[in-house]
């Protein structure tokens, strides 16, 4: 996490002094080894500090066709929906006619920008909240263009759905195992839900196993030999980011729904193992 937003409030003229002095030497998007966990050394990361969305680093996909999960949403690139403001992604849902949807927000991926097969990968959000909401980071094989879908894999990091405000998906969608019969485990808080606060959500993927993280407790773990189907997990992944209304899965907006909602993202991670001591 960035480390400056949890000091007390007494603290911050000071901080802003040495951070103005020290501004052209310590890029404030560099995470510090202190961040990094141990066993691994970063290899990509966004911290969102600038005014603009990084667009060597995101691919911002468009368009209003349901996305296979009969979502509402029409995903835009426009600044409505998706900027970088405060040190943070916010991706924004919001109720309004558009290229003949009802609903706007927004989807990114690193595709051809940043693809990597096993590591950790790591973001730290606040997810919105309400009935038919659905935030998401997850990861799509590489070479989906090529092989299609599932045969590609999916890694879902993070799911929460708004009818179930408390729980948390991690999921695998591979042949055989996909849609409603994919390799699944939830967690849920005990007390509050994932809308009142930050949550650091990860996984750590390694050859033959891949393990699901929130705020540090395992909480799901899939290998070969735990899967019904071929196992497609040795090879790139991008990672994606959206926030999606509606759908096959959380159900519809109802009377309840407040909007515009918005995901908040402090920063998103990417780690490799380091290498071995000798």
């Amino acid at each position: 996490m960035k480390p400056i937003r949890f000091l007390p409030a007494l603290l911050a003229p000071i901080l802003s002094l040495l951070a103005l002095a020290g501004c052209a030497t310590s890029p404030a998007s560099t995470p510090t080894a202190a961040g990094t966990p141990a066993g691994w050394t970063l290899a990509w990361s966004d911290e969102f500090e600038g005014t603009e969305l990084d667009r060597s680093k995101w691919v911002a996909e468009t368009g209003g066709n349901g996305w296979g999960n009969q979502e509402l949403q029409f995903y835009t690139g426009r600044p409505e929906n998706v900027r970088v403001s405060g040190g943070m992604l916010v991706i924004e849902a919001r109720r309004e006619r558009y290229g003949e949807r009802d609903y706007t927000s927004a989807r990114l991926k690193t595709a051809g920008l940043m693809e990597q097969m096993h590591g950790r990968f790591e973001a730290r959000i606040k997810v919105p909240k309400g009935q038919g909401i659905w935030p998401a980071f997850w990861m799509l094989g590489a070479d989906i263009g090529q092989v299609g879908w599932p045969r590609s894999g999916e890694i879902d990091i993070m799911e929460i759905i708004g009818k179930e405000p408390s729980n948390l998906y991690g999921t695998l969608h591979g042949p055989g195992y996909s849609g409603d019969k994919a390799f699944s485990k939830s967690t849920s808080l005990t007390s509050g839900i994932f809308a009142d606060d930050f949550h650091v959500f990860a996984v750590e993927w390694e050859r033959g196993e891949i393990r699901w993280y929130r705020d540090g407790i395992l909480f799901h773990t899939a290998r070969p030999d735990m899967v019904k189907g071929d196992w497609v997990f040795e090879h790139p992944f991008f990672v994606l980011l959206n926030l999606a209304v509606g759908g096959l899965w959380p159900g519809n907006p109802d009377s309840t729904t407040v909007l515009p909602q918005q995901m908040l993202v402090d920063y998103v991670r990417v780690y490799k193992r380091a290498p071995s001591a000798g």
